[in-house]
């Protein structure tokens, strides 16, 4: 049985970051989701954008795509360790995960 080293699972970490960003409409989101406040409906926010995140229905809305469409989009974000789902009451909100993602830029430096 052949084990994978750290040096591997950093490559793989980073192949799925790539993929997950290689659609521009994710990539889009991820940076809305960088100032929550400027891009989403606060009035309309059921908890604080910036400490627990953008409810996925406001997402879907500024896309103008389908809600299976947008739930699939962050799942991969989530997925990728770029994103953090926080439920609130029936509705699912994402903020980003900021020290995974200076975790991974740090893993890209090391890496290239």
């Amino acid at each position: 049985m052949m084990t994978r080293t750290g040096s591997q699972v950093e490559v793989e970490q980073l192949l799925d970051v790539f993929k997950a960003l290689a659609n521009p409409v994710r990539l889009q989101v991820l940076r809305w989701l960088r100032d929550p406040e400027r891009h989403f409906p606060v009035d309309r926010a059921i908890a604080d954008p910036v400490e627990v995140g953008v409810c996925v229905s406001h997402i879907q809305e500024k896309l103008g795509l389908a809600q299976s469409t947008v739930s699939a989009y962050m799942a991969l974000l989530q997925r990728a360790g770029l994103v953090r789902a926080t439920r609130v009451g029936k509705w699912t909100h994402y903020k980003r995960d900021e020290a995974r993602i200076a975790e991974l830029v740090a893993t890209l430096g090391r890496s290239l």
